[in-house]
């Protein structure tokens, strides 16, 4: 009863911030449906195309919805207990995450939908905007790498949560081909869409179950793609090299409806699991202010290890590097922008879930190793789905969260390769084919570096770095937008009072990560690229935040009146 009701009222208030909070910060920006977007302004059916809402909902969703706020709980609770998870979530994702989101989409819409870099050129000066273009492409890296990296392990073997589970398929094997043809069917959609145009709802009767066939259907060819991870990891940013420079209709569009569908499942499982499958809460609500780890404090890096579940920086390279270019109107932004954050606050609830209804001694190995978030959420997911499947059928329902989890990680590399792409090209002023190629390659070869001398399991090395540099982002975003706002003469402070406090916890968090990796550093090690990575990242942060006060100073003594 006490896990329900926690997860009534969690709903409860993302549906109430959504009504109030969310129409409030609609009204201090001023949407106008009578203004032009860049989808119509720009039209191309390349990057620029009006899509419909609910389509572009579930793309943007799907894009923003990756290991993140799966991961991110996950590893919090089993830090600091549950209850300083819930809370942050909660509170963050009302009035930072989904303001964050709301705004740069907004923002790049009104700024012809070009991306947040761009925003900060204009509106903050040149040399800011390279400085935002350089911090950008860092955590771009940082993304490709650490998500590639999931991927390839998932493909070459199989999540952990099959490993010793008695399946008779090939579990890696099995994931792999399930996205392979996920990826192929997304084309063939796109292809459908573009060329036949079906009504929406005809298509998704047929390609949405054909989704699911087709996770069930490569359970049965699970030898067909048996690679290592290194081959695995290679071909993942092939892949992201060539869908970086697709039409959006092409594979962006249906690729993100259909990874929706597959969200919304597991979203779906995880509601079923809490309101009828009669779990109880087996885990602490707080254990420990401090693990007693070098970076184990619950300040700074309860709020980093988090992330995306309550505010994300790559959210706003999604809102301002592809959807803006989507927006068909601006009212749309709301539910697009403030309504895919909230909903994935409840991802995060539901991640938060799949740990709190296991025991401490479930939640360890035969050798007493905590086990990794992917074994824990999958584990998970398939515990609610046997609630309408099975127990008999618990192997399958476990590689379907198993599958889940892969496919919300895949997402979102092909998107951040076209990010990368769209930064650089920015920067350069090379547009056209070319342009695009070399925005791919300069994005994908410092990932695919990374990878060669990180080795497997590297995301492990880089997710606090990661976490950090993600919020800090988005604490930066709102200052280039707070500017934007004061100089059309609107209100900012629904911005930067978020900002501060963001910015302060991940300042902390990178000024921490820099001390501990470089103290340890041995030499030319991963260590050191991350103790170089976070001083590099905090450089740029603080000379943007310079500029952003100077110029949010010079915007108000603009419009004080001359005295008289």
């Amino acid at each position: 009863m006490q896990l329900t009701a926690l997860a009534l009222a969690f709903l409860a208030l993302l549906a109430i911030a959504y009504r109030t909070y969310g129409r409030c910060v609609a009204r201090r920006i001023g949407l106008d449906d009578a203004r032009r977007t860049p989808a119509h302004e720009k039209r191309d059916g390349v990057d620029y195309e009006p899509t419909r809402p609910f389509y572009l909902f579930g793309q943007h969703f799907s894009a923003i919805a990756a290991a993140g706020p799966i991961a991110g709980p996950i590893l919090a609770c089993q830090s600091f207990g549950w209850l300083p998870c819930l809370l942050w979530i909660g509170l963050g994702v009302v009035f930072i995450g989904a303001v964050h989101d709301f705004a740069t989409l907004i923002g790049s819409v009104r700024h012809g939908g070009c991306s947040i870099a761009e925003i900060a050129r204009e509106r903050l000066g040149s040399p800011a905007g390279t400085a935002m273009m350089a911090f950008i492409w860092i955590a771009l890296v940082y993304v490709i790498v650490a998500f590639t990296d999931i991927t390839a392990g998932s493909f070459a073997r199989g999540t952990e949560e099959l490993e010793g589970g008695g399946v008779r398929f090939n579990p890696g094997g099995a994931v792999a081909a399930a996205s392979v043809l996920y990826l192929g069917l997304s084309i063939v959609l796109g292809l459908v869409q573009r060329f036949l145009r079906p009504p929406l709802w005809l298509v998704t009767v047929i390609f949405v179950p054909a989704t699911f066939a087709l996770s069930w259907f490569g359970t049965r060819i699970s030898d067909w793609l048996v690679f290592g991870p290194v081959e695995w990891g290679l071909l993942i940013l092939c892949y992201c090299a060539v869908a970086s420079v697709l039409p959006v209709w092409a594979l962006l569009q249906p690729r993100g409806y259909l990874g929706g569908f597959v969200l919304y499942t597991a979203l779906a499982l995880g509601i079923v699991g809490v309101l009828f499958g009669g779990y109880v809460i087996e885990q602490p609500a707080f254990k420990t202010w401090d693990t007693g780890r070098a970076t184990g404090t619950l300040f700074p890096f309860l709020f980093v290890t988090i992330a995306c579940g309550a505010c994300s920086g790559f959210h706003g390279l999604v809102c301002s590097g592809t959807t803006s270019k989507q927006v068909d109107r601006e009212s749309h932004t709301r539910p697009v922008g403030y309504g895919a954050m909230l909903a994935e606050a409840f991802v995060a609830l539901v991640a938060l879930v799949t740990v709190v209804i296991f025991t401490q001694a479930d939640l360890v190995d035969a050798a007493g190793r905590p086990l990794k978030p992917g074994t824990i959420y999958g584990n998970g997911i398939g515990q609610f789905m046997t609630l309408l499947v099975g127990r008999e059928n618990l192997a399958f329902a476990i590689t379907f969260g198993a599958m889940a989890f892969s496919t919300f990680v895949f997402d979102t590399l092909d998107v951040a390769t076209r990010l990368g792409r769209y930064l650089v090209q920015e920067l350069s002023g090379w547009r056209g084919l070319s342009g695009a190629v070399f925005g791919t390659v300069i994005t994908i070869v410092p990932a695919a570096l990374f990878l060669a001398y990180g080795g497997e399991g590297s995301y492990l090395r880089f997710w606090t770095l990661f976490g950090a540099s993600n919020q800090l982002l988005a604490a930066l975003s709102l200052i280039s937008i707070a500017v934007w706002l004061r100089q059309e003469g609107k209100s900012s402070a629904f911005v930067l009072v978020p900002a501060a406090f963001v910015l302060a916890i991940t300042v902390w968090a990178l000024a921490e990560i820099a001390r501990v990796n470089l103290t340890e550093s041995a030499g030319l090690d991963v260590k050191l690229a991350n103790g170089a990575s976070a001083l590099a990242l905090l450089a740029l942060a603080l000379y943007l935040v310079a500029t952003g006060v100077r110029r949010l100073r010079l915007s108000a003594e603009a419009r004080r009146p001359e005295p008289g």
